[in-house]
């Protein structure tokens, strides 16, 4: 058997010696769609398990982090997050080439796309947005002390190192250079906002980073927590709004991620997201344009790096060839949101 990023038989004579209860693993696939981490469904004799490790090549320091998933997952377990199961961690690179860990199957589906909501009714897709904001705002209000993260990060300037993380990343990644790029870098910096009070931030929160049970389309499980730290969660809000296609955004549909769920009748637009956030959390969101800017900025310097990999020929899936034109988009966007709040 031989699948890209999996030596077999070194998983099967791990597991034995660390998941006996599952069973001898009889087969691994890769989950289509993954332009980050890897993941594959491992589906051993006793139960269904899925496995989670770090793309074949070009992984820059700190990213692609299985140790973190790994906690950070083991942690929300007993809380009101949803969750997969936390079943094992590996550090021993020698096993499959890289650290990975392994979770319970969760039965659900990323969704990218609208088609895959089946035919819901509008009530349905409002109720999936609302408890979208719901999610979000439960993963912040989690007393993460309680469970055992007070070390998981330093909320006190989150968003100044977070901004010098990504400016680090996309020198790391960069496959040309765009003054736009540079500009908007120092408009960031001059506009940082005041310290805010540091919650669990997932770092990449969006609806296909959530697993839907299709049907009632219920949110599972939260999943990707590969950048989850403490920090503001403020800056978890913007990614999100960066990620939402409003209808009638014709620039946001050239952009090749997150797909185009939210378009469908029903949806909360990204104001009404938002909104509705605020008024579960009980949190003020008065500087929320710079948030979306920066969510622009960070998700520019995220697919850069996804397009570098490509350039490599490190993916793996179908798609990368039009990921790049989508960088100097997103950086128009952050300009603008600046611009305009």
């Amino acid at each position: 058997m031989t699948v890209p990023g999996i030596d077999h038989p070194r998983l099967v004579e791990w597991m034995g010696r660390n998941v006996p209860d599952a069973g001898e693993p009889q087969s691994v696939a890769l989950i289509s769609g993954g332009r980050s981490n890897l993941t594959y469904v491992v589906e051993a004799r006793e139960r269904r398990l899925v496995l989670r490790r770090p793309p074949l090549g070009h992984v820059l320091p700190t990213a692609h982090d299985m140790r973190r998933e790994w906690r950070v997952i083991s942690a929300l377990a007993p809380t009101p997050v949803p969750v997969p199961e936390p079943v094992a961690f590996c550090a021993d690179e020698d096993v499959i080439g890289s650290p990975f860990y392994l979770m319970g199957y969760v039965e659900g589906v990323a969704v990218r796309e609208s088609e895959q909501l089946g035919d819901p009714t509008p009530e349905q897709t409002r109720r999936l947005s609302e408890r979208l904001a719901e999610v979000l705002a439960a993963i912040h209000a989690v007393d993460y002390r309680e469970v055992g993260l007070g070390d998981f990060g330093r909320p006190e300037g989150y968003m100044a190192r977070q901004l010098d993380r990504w400016c680090q990343q996309w020198e790391r990644s960069k496959t040309a250079d765009l003054p736009d790029y540079y500009r908007l870098v120092e408009r960031l910096r001059a506009r940082l906002p005041a310290e805010a009070a540091g919650t669990l931030v997932h770092g990449d929160y969006r609806l296909d980073n959530t697993l839907l049970r299709l049907g009632d389309l219920e949110i599972t499980a939260v999943v990707d927590w590969e950048m989850s730290t403490l920090g503001d969660p403020l800056a978890d809000l913007g990614l999100t709004l960066t990620y939402w296609h409003d209808r009638g955004d014709d620039e946001r549909a050239r952009i090749p991620v997150a797909g185009d769920v939210t378009v469908a009748p029903g949806f909360l637009s990204a104001a009404e997201f938002a909104g509705h956030y605020t008024k579960v959390s009980g949190r003020e969101i008065s500087d929320l344009g710079f948030y979306v800017a920066f969510g622009n900025f960070k998700l520019a310097v995220i697919v850069e790096g996804i397009h570098a990999r490509f350039r490599q020929g490190k993916t793996v899936g179908e798609g990368f060839d039009r990921i790049g034109s989508a960088v100097p988009t997103l950086i128009s966007r952050a300009h603008r949101m600046l611009d305009q709040h």
